[in-house]
């Protein structure tokens, strides 16, 4: 295979950091089609460690907030849980996920590998107005790799000059893209895709008592601003999300950005949380919040 992503290194802490404790995202094996702002291939690592440490080896696991859907897909290909449900409302990613694990999937591929990755041919097929599912797909995975940071909400456009001036080409990888459809698709037996909203499907399972479920919802509680820039779907009721996530008979991960008033929602519907150090490649330090039960097997 000629393409390969750039991945960024990234490290993590707990509240008491040892000084050599290093993920480096480039060891994490990339699985999803997508670029996804505010991915989780950081937090790989962390999720598996928590589902080994489970007594129970799950029979669903659910990621009712999938996007790009690194963490689900993980647990597939490690077969980590029986079965695994990806749960998406955004109508063009739900597009990619119904046709990748359907009999489409070939037709996706040969359409991958098969487009001229110029402006000119990128804004002719953007511009068709499509209604079959695949079409879409198609377009998604389009748009996922040629606008700015890969991001597809109303509004964001086309990559300008790109890693070392190479435009819309900067991310276009069809090769890359084309194996990791291809390998999803060889274990969709394992995987189901709903187009739903999140906390419906947190609800639809929260009675199953060995259902996993690793939850983080697109927005941020501190205001609509990040969302509504990122994500077509950005509005959030967080009280009822907190409210559901606490009726799960199985166990239960969230992430959030790390807000204030998240440590009251948390405690009052019984969870602990943990604030996670990531360090990109800027040697900036940002936090993250990781929010469970019970997370003494972070130690």
């Amino acid at each position: 295979m000629r393409h390969s992503e750039q991945s960024c290194q990234l490290t993590f802490f707990d509240t008491a950091p040892p000084k050599d404790h290093v993920i480096n995202v480039a060891s994490v094996k990339q699985r999803s089609p997508f670029r996804y702002p505010g991915g989780k291939t950081w937090l790989v690592p962390r999720i598996q460690q928590w589902l080994e440490n489970l007594p129970w080896k799950p029979s669903v696991f659910l990621e009712p907030f999938a996007g790009g859907a690194i963490v689900g897909l993980t647990v597939a290909f490690e077969k980590l849980a029986e079965k695994i449900v990806l749960v998406e409302l955004d109508e063009q990613v739900a597009a990619v996920w119904t046709t990748i694990l359907s009999d489409d999937c070939n037709w996706l591929i040969g359409r991958i590998l098969s487009f001229d990755m110029t402006i000119e041919n990128l804004r002719r097929e953007l511009a068709h107005k499509v209604t079959s599912i695949k079409r879409i797909a198609f377009q998604t995975i389009l748009k996922n790799r040629t606008f700015h940071g890969g991001i597809m909400a109303p509004g964001s456009g086309l990559i300008k000059h790109g890693e070392n001036g190479k435009g819309i080409r900067s991310r276009w990888y069809p090769e890359t893209i084309a194996h990791r459809i291809q390998a999803i698709s060889n274990i969709r037996d394992r995987i189901e895709f709903i187009r739903d909203d999140g906390i419906q499907a947190i609800i639809s399972y929260n009675t199953h008592r060995q259902v996993a479920m690793f939850i983080d919802p697109p927005y941020t509680i501190a205001g609509k601003k990040a969302g509504t820039r990122l994500y077509k779907y950005f509005e959030l009721d967080h009280e009822r999300l907190f409210a559901e996530s606490s009726k799960v008979q199985g166990d239960v991960i969230l992430t959030y950005d790390n807000a204030p008033e998240l440590a009251g929602l948390a405690f009052r519907y019984g969870f602990e949380t943990r604030t996670i150090y990531m360090k990109n490649t800027h040697h900036a330090k940002m936090p993250e919040l990781l929010i469970g039960r019970n997370l003494n097997w972070l130690k």
